[in-house]
């Protein structure tokens, strides 16, 4: 059973087909069935009612033709002359005597002689209830005959049926009628049972007292079926079958006669059930020989398949030396079986192509990073037991980038090639692999090698780089930057070694060092800054960031007329986190964004509550590349205005050159919209830029910042004085004021003030303290100027 179940679980093939193919032929089977049937079941109604209505035709032409022998019968009875002569002569006992032999001699049960008035004259019948039944029938009933005297007349006499026929006797004049009666009764039901094979019953209602008597050529039968005759039901149910049934209600004298013909539904069906139980058989037989048939056909057809799947296991296993059998076949199979042969060879191909792939770098022909994984990895586990060490060298270009975007990308590749070839040689005199990570980043593995070798070795190979690479006619200046990670004092395991060789590197690279040797504070620092990024959000919601402002001052009135927001966050764990450390990566993510619209925001909650203290006139906010290319950042800012009380006079917006210069044509848009508004609009960090002067004439701006390196470079070099002066010139000229940051003494503070500028800000004036403290110490420089 449990083997069975599994076959019934995971057919095979075979089965499966065989099962579909028996599946459709019984569909098409039971499709047919059920059409044959339904034809059957119209076919049986149809000759039932064809049944019936040959049964009622039959049953008339029946009583058309008694009626047609009676009238002969009584013909000649009335054509007798020694009959007609008793007629004539008055005589009772021969007209009596002539009308019993000549009733008796064709079957009437009942025979009279009426005068030509219709009134009964004399008849065969002896007892006198009879007699005055009969006397009583004869007005109507002979009158009825006479309108009509060729045909018959069905009458109720007692409980009986009878056929009634009228002729009269001539001599030559009428001078009488012979009445006729002949009994409808057992005799003619079974008569017209056997010609027609229909059951007839005949039900009798006398005019008087309602009695009903019943003829039937089915003999006795339940007091049901008389019941639903009555209700002239369609169907009824006798002996455990179904009949049709169709009542007839011919014109009757003296009484209601219903005639009520059967014709039974199992006779009918019977040949047909015979066909349908040989149908059966029949497709029981073809569904055995046809599973039978489809088993041995789909089984020759799948045995080869069987060997394919074999050949499949083998191959899966990566056996591709095996034979495919049935390839000198010329059918379909032979035909699939050389497509399995071309296949396996194929794969055998592609797998050695795709483990060059996986593992070789198809540009430089260099082993690619997973090969290197798998290279340190073995040389880890391959390490004596004691006094070996392995250092991992991550590489990555500089300036690479530029290469591919003014050489194009051909050239970078010939490049990375070049310092592939470069990067081999250099590791020729030691025991040391070259690959290539991706991109422009390189991995070099040297083994028994510690920290200071591998400082060495990455020493030499930036002397390397210090000749130019000369590709065609072209030559470039390449440098590189180094990270260095040695195992087992970095760390344990490839994935860790070769993941902190390149944190070495990155960190080499943003500090501008050639080459730095991996330390725990250069991936305490990244992973810092990893959390400090998802710590971001939290700190704005949780109202952890702080609003620091640092003053401005009027260099011509010695008071204080500005401050500069600054945020400051107050971390729960770490404490005050400096600017530098999260504002680069707001600005990376752009969630900057919701940084610029918190010190908005808290700028004027602060202004709105000191309006009428001795409070700066403006607040300044710096502004983002990101703002700056948000369509929506002047409404917004509005909203916060309207629902503030503020006035855009109150707001000096710093932008920086390079934030303009990312996308020029939007953030003159975004600055024209916010100048339109009334926000006051400075150049920040003016001067180290190198496109200002360009756009200086079309943005709406109204103040220049200097920054701060040129003015604190002041007191020790001449030249910066210099660009301090001609930018203060450049300014007024311009009709624009100018702000120095960046005043640390009083010195400088003095000469700016001869310079004519006309607002400083830095440590030498405040340092920025929190916006909770402003008011105070803006009240205390106060008093000395008072």
């Amino acid at each position: 059973m449990k083997r069975l179940g599994k076959l019934f679980a995971h057919p095979p093939l075979v089965l499966r087909i065989v099962l579909l193919a028996l599946l459709v032929l019984l569909v098409v089977q039971a499709a047919g069935f059920l059409a044959v049937r339904v034809a059957v079941q119209q076919q049986i109604a149809t000759q039932l009612s064809n049944d019936l209505d040959v049964a009622d035709r039959v049953w008339n032409k029946l009583l058309q033709q008694n009626a047609i022998r009676l009238r002969e019968a009584s013909g000649v009875l009335a054509a007798d002359f020694g009959f007609r002569a008793a007629v004539a002569s008055g005589d009772a006992d021969t007209m009596v005597s002539a009308l019993q032999n000549h009733s008796q001699r064709i079957g009437a049960s009942m025979a009279a002689l009426l005068d030509p008035q219709l009134n009964l004259v004399a008849s065969t019948l002896e007892e006198p209830s009879k007699t005055a039944m009969l006397q009583a029938m004869v007005p109507g009933l002979s009158a009825e005959l006479a309108q009509d005297p060729q045909a018959g007349r069905l009458a109720i006499a007692g409980s009986d049926v009878f056929q009634f026929v009228l002729v009269p006797v001539r001599a030559p004049l009428t001078v009488g009628w012979v009445l006729m009666g002949f009994p409808v009764g057992q005799v003619q039901l079974d008569d017209m049972q056997r010609l027609t094979g229909t059951h007839i019953i005949l039900t009798v209602y006398q005019t008087v007292g309602g009695a009903a008597n019943t003829v039937s050529s089915l003999g006795e039968f339940s007091s049901d079926i008389y019941a639903r005759i009555r209700t002239q039901a369609s169907e009824i149910r006798y002996q455990e079958g179904m009949w049709k049934a169709r009542h007839l209600q011919p014109a009757t004298h003296g009484g209601a006669l219903r005639v009520t013909l059967l014709r039974s539904y199992d006779e009918v069906a019977q040949p047909f059930k015979n066909l349908q139980w040989l149908l059966g058989l029949i497709a029981l037989a073809g569904l055995l020989l046809f599973a039978l048939s489809s088993a041995w056909g789909v089984r020759f057809i799948t045995r080869p398949l069987t060997h394919l799947t074999r050949v499949t296991r083998e191959l899966r296993q990566g056996q591709f030396q095996t034979e495919v059998p049935g390839t000198e076949r010329h059918d379909e199979v032979g035909e699939l079986a050389r497509g399995f042969d071309l296949m396996r060879t194929s794969i055998a191909q592609q797998r050695e192509a795709i483990l060059q792939l996986a593992y070789w770098d198809r540009l430089t022909e260099l082993p690619n990073r997973e090969q290197f994984r798998r290279s340190v990895h073995e040389a880890i586990g391959q390490a004596p037991p004691a006094g070996w060490e392995l250092a991992v060298l991550t590489l990555n270009l500089n300036r690479f980038k530029h290469v591919n975007d003014v050489l194009g990308y051909g050239f970078g590749d010939e490049l990375l090639k070049a310092v592939a070839q470069r990067l081999t040689q250099q590791m020729e005199a030691t025991d040391g692999l070259v690959a290539r990570l991706g991109g422009d980043e390189f991995a070099l593995l040297l083994r028994g090698c510690g920290p200071a070798g591998a400082v060495q070795v990455a020493q030499r190979i930036l002397q390397a780089f210090e000749a130019p690479l000369a590709l065609g006619e072209q030559s470039v200046d390449m440098d590189a930057s180094l990270g260095v990670a040695c195992w087992p004092t970095h760390a344990s395991q490839a994935d860790e070694l070769l993941g902190r060789a390149e944190i070495a590197m990155h960190a080499a690279k943003t500090t501008n060092e050639p080459v730095l040797v991996y330390a725990p504070r250069l991936d305490s620092a990244s992973a810092e800054t990893l959390s400090l990024l998802g710590d971001l959000r939290h700190a704005l919601a949780h109202h952890e960031l702080r609003l620091y402002l640092q003053p401005k001052l009027d260099l011509r009135s010695g008071a204080i007329v500005a401050a500069e927001a600054l945020v400051r966050w107050q971390h729960p764990q770490r404490g005050l986190v400096p600017p530098v450390q999260f504002i680069p990566f707001a600005e990376q993510t752009g969630f900057v964004r919701q940084l610029t619209l918190w010190m908005f925001e808290q700028a004027a909650l602060w202004l709105a509550a000191h309006a009428s203290a001795q409070a700066p006139l403006r607040a300044a906010i710096n502004l983002s590349t990101r703002d700056l290319l948000d369509p929506q950042f002047p409404a917004r800012l509005t909203d916060l205005m309207q629902r503030h009380g503020v006035e855009a006079s109150h707001f000096c917006l710093e932008i920086t050159e390079s934030a303009i210069m990312d996308d020029p044509q939007r953030a003159e848009h975004t600055l024209n919209q916010l100048a339109a508004l009334g926000f006051k609009l400075s150049i920040d960090d003016f001067g180290t830029g190198y496109s200002s002067l360009a756009y200086l004439k079309r943005l709406p701006v109204q103040e220049l910042k200097i920054d701060k390196s040129f003015v604190m470079g002041m007191s020790d070099d001449e030249s910066d004085a210099k660009i301090v002066r001609s930018t203060i010139d450049l300014a007024h000229n311009l009709g624009l004021t100018v702000v120095a940051e960046g005043v640390e003494s009083q010195a400088i503070l003095q000469r700016l003030q001869a310079m004519g500028c006309d607002e400083a800000q830095g440590y030498h004036i405040c340092r920025p303290m929190p916006a909770s403290a402003f008011a105070e110490w803006a009240q205390q420089w106060a008093k000395p100027a008072a």
